[in-house]
């Protein structure tokens, strides 16, 4: 599928949740199939076994915001959110892997839009407040409006992502969201940027110097 095909399937896909579209007229295109896996999609894995080798992988960790919608009767919508990619260069994309089963996917797609706040090494706390479900996680966490977006940029994370929704795969039990970077930047600029956080095997780390 060309880029063409895979914006038109994204606003099919905003679309259907009812997320304004305006901004991005293409092509009209078929929605993807959003399935359940079939039995004869299953490896014989064990799940747990499964979480030990692949917990071998180092991974960042970042919390992707959207901004508040005047008809949902919430705040901004955030979540932790260890898988996150960059994607391509030309067109700058980036993509990150949300659960099916997620409270606040349906309402970051509404927006249509999305921020990728990158955490740093002292911000594990506030990763563990984001990893959680329900609840004003937003709380006490000082935050700015995303200049292309809206969508909340937290207060002292090394770098941010700011991207409108470009696609969305299905994946298994998890959806492939592919965003198109419209802003981007870092806190610190040349050496001495700030190292980041990092999650291995169960628990958070950082790089060594």
């Amino acid at each position: 599928m060309g880029h063409a095909g895979m914006a038109a399937t994204a606003v099919r896909y905003l679309r259907s949740v009812g997320a304004p579209t305006s901004a991005a007229p293409v092509e009209a295109m078929p929605r993807p199939e959003l399935r359940a896996v079939r039995e004869d999609e299953r490896a014989p894995l064990d799940p747990g076994e499964f979480r030990r080798v692949l917990g071998n992988f180092a991974s960042g960790v970042t919390v992707i915001t959207a901004p508040a919608t005047p008809d949902d009767g919430h705040g901004p919508a955030g979540f932790a959110c260890q898988s996150f990619v960059s994607l391509s260069l030309d067109p700058p994309l980036v993509a990150f892997m949300v659960g099916r089963s997620s409270a606040s996917w349906p309402r970051i797609a509404r927006t249509g839009v999305f921020c990728v706040n990158i955490l740093g090494a002292d911000q594990g706390e506030l990763c563990r407040a984001f990893a959680v479900s329900g609840g004003d996680k937003f709380t006490g966490v000082e935050w700015t409006a995303a200049p292309a977006t809206g969508a909340p940029l937290i207060a002292a994370v090394p770098a941010w992502v700011d991207c409108t929704i470009h696609a969305v795969h299905t994946g298994g039990d998890h959806l492939i969201v592919v965003g198109h970077v419209a802003a981007l930047g870092t806190a610190h600029q040349g050496p001495q940027e700030a190292s980041p956080l990092l999650f291995h095997r169960g628990r958070f780390g950082t790089v060594s110097h």
